[in-house]
Formats: C-alpha cells, structure tokens, sequence
C-alpha cells in the first residue's frame, strides 16, 4: 500500500501535520510545484481543515496567491470564533448537567483539539457532542430543552425514546446555529467498542483557557476515534488528522498498548485500519515495523485501509452527492469484525435503515 494524491491533497496532508501537538513548529510544510490554489481552497473546506491550513501557511503567505490567503485566513477567524461560542455553550450544559445530577462527556469537538493539537480553535466543529447513559435521556432532554434547544432528528419528542433504542444519537438545535447530537451509544453497530459509555474511564481536558471539559481517557478514546473514522469510511481528511495527531511522537511501546487495549475494548479491525491509513499519510507507524507489517498481512485489514484511502485522498464531494458514492462505506462496515454474529447485526442495521429512509 502506498499513499496516493494529488499535489492539493498532499500538501493538505502536510498543512495538518504542522499543526499536531508534538510536531516541530519550524518544519513548515513545503509547497509542492504547480499548486492548483482554487483546488486546495476547495479540498480544505471539503475536508473541513481550512483553519490548520491557514495555521500553517500563514508564515509562508507571500508564496500563496492573495485570493487565497483572504479564503483561508477569513475562514480560520470564522472556525475560532465559532469555536469560542461552542466554548461558552460546552461550559454552560456542563454547569446544567451537573446541576440536574446527570452524567456527561464531551466526544470529538473541542477536547480532541484541545489534546491534538497546538493551536485547538482552528479545528473546525460545528456541533457539540454528548455522551449520556440511555437512564438520563429524559433528563438530558430536559436540560436542552431548558437551554433553548428544540429536537431535530428525531422530528417529535414523543419519539425520542424509541429514536434512541435504534440509533446512538438525536440531533438538537438551538436558534444561533448551535447544534448538539446528543449520545446515548458510541458505535453504530452495538458489538463494537460494547463497553464504552458515559461511566468508563475519564480524563479532564483545558478545552479552552480556564475551561476544563469530561472527555474518555486515552486509552478509550484511541479506541472510539478508531470506529467513529471507520463508520464514514475516513473519508474527511479532518478524522484521520485527529486520530494521527493524538499517537504523533508516542512511544513505540505506548502505541502498541494502545492497540492491544483497543482489541480488548471491542473496537475490532478499525483501529488497524486506523493505524495503517495514520500511518500512509503520517508515518505513524514508522517507528513501529513490525506492527505495520503485522497489520498488513490481514488482508481484511488491508481492504479496510485501502477503500479508505480512496474516500480521503479522492474525495471533493460528500459520498451522498455522488451515484454509488457511500457504497463504499456500507460494504467496509462488514470487515471490522470477523464474527458471523456482528455481520449478520451489521445486516440487520443496515436493512433498518435501508427500510427507514424508503418510507
């Protein structure tokens, strides 16, 4: 397998990676010969990493063509302010949680910019993502109906329940454009990542100055960033740059743990997958040779990695838009386990659906 793209694309690649964490702040990225710069402005929207483009070109502006650094820089001030008000908002529903005794994480967002990397306004959100336990639905309900929020999906609250018993998010909407999906499961198919919830291990995260945020602990995160990429087919840039990000300049020997425990959460051939495509695009796996290799000789694991690589390196258009554009990302689901049981759960889940949009 080797890493495929155009210039636009690769020079993405290295615009995100500037900004990890634990990167080198002086190794700017380079820019590649003949650029197509209308090209690279569309690809980062797709992609939703205009603000770590920006981040990374800005001291290298005088070689970018003026329209394009008026894109990027305008877009990267609209991602951090909407980004602050996302801030207040999480600060404020967890006050509003914790005063209704309901337990609650924070999942994506914020707190994974905030441990991936140096500069966390500039990944783009445009929602807030909560994890609940299924017990504390109507009062988290409750709670954002307070806060002004009305339910989108499903259309009535009298739905919400069943809603719930069938799919692992609704989605809420506040006037001001603040969306939250609120979380009552973390997997589409229920045998993967089986024990994460709102009561597994935690960690607090500074998601903003003076703001601390509940997210999962490392270890379970690892595992759930692994099978959220997997559930889209990794085909946002913006995913795979997260999960690379929060493994760069690891130990070789915490990052094999991370896989081993992410086996033993349930998260399946996803984080394999996840660590090859990291791995493709940036070299997460470099220090670790024999994991790669390990990885690679399962060719379910192989097929994963690859279709991912072509949704991500090949995408400009959301799979939706496209004639057979998310065929890809249905049939892949049904690689991440081996078990005849999760496969024929995986049928099932997917005929659900199937037979909820038809009607």
């Amino acid at each position: 397998m080797t890493a495929s793209g155009s210039p636009e694309f690769s020079l993405l690649v290295s615009c995100c990676r500037w900004n990890f964490a634990n990167a080198d702040p002086g190794q700017r990225p380079e820019l590649p010969s003949g650029v197509d710069w209308t090209r690279f402005v569309g690809l980062a929207r797709f992609h939703r990493v205009q603000g770590l483009a920006w981040s990374a070109l800005a001291q290298l502006a005088d070689s970018v063509p003026h329209d394009v650094r008026r894109a990027l820089s305008s877009d990267a001030k609209a991602i951090a302010a909407t980004n602050m008000a996302i801030a207040r908002e999480c600060g404020q529903l967890r006050d509003d949680f914790g005063r209704a005794g309901t337990a609650l994480l924070f999942i994506k967002g914020l707190t994974v910019g905030a441990l991936a990397y140096r500069s966390p306004l500039l990944k783009m959100g445009w929602d807030i993502d909560l994890l609940i336990d299924p017990r504390d639905l109507d009062s988290a309900a409750g709670v954002l109906t307070a806060r002004g929020y009305s339910l989108r999906l499903p259309a009535k609250r009298t739905q919400l329940r069943s809603w719930h018993e069938r799919s692992k998010e609704s989605v809420w909407h506040q006037d001001g454009s603040l969306y939250v999906e609120l979380h009552t499961g973390l997997a589409d198919n229920r045998q993967l990542i089986p024990t994460l919830d709102v009561h597994s291990p935690t960690e607090l995260v500074e998601a903003a100055p003076g703001m601390a945020l509940p997210t999962l602990a490392h270890d379970e995160l690892f595992a759930y960033l692994a099978v959220h990429g997997a559930s889209s087919a990794w085909f946002r840039l913006k995913w795979i740059s997260d999960f690379a990000a929060l493994i760069h300049g690891g130990r070789p020997e915490e990052i094999e743990r991370l896989y081993r425990r992410s086996q033993e959460l349930g998260a399946g051939r996803a984080a394999g997958q996840a660590l090859l495509l990291a791995d493709l695009l940036f070299d997460a796996l470099q220090t670790l040779p024999e994991l790669r290799t390990r990885l690679g000789l399962d060719r379910p694991t192989r097929m994963l990695c690859n279709a991912a690589l072509r949704m991500v390196a090949e995408g400009e258009r959301d799979p939706t838009e496209k004639l057979l554009g998310t065929f890809a990302i249905h049939w892949t689901q049904f690689l991440l386990m081996p078990r005849l049981g999760y496969k024929l759960s995986e049928l099932r889940r997917q005929a659900g659906l199937l037979t909820r949009r038809l009607h």
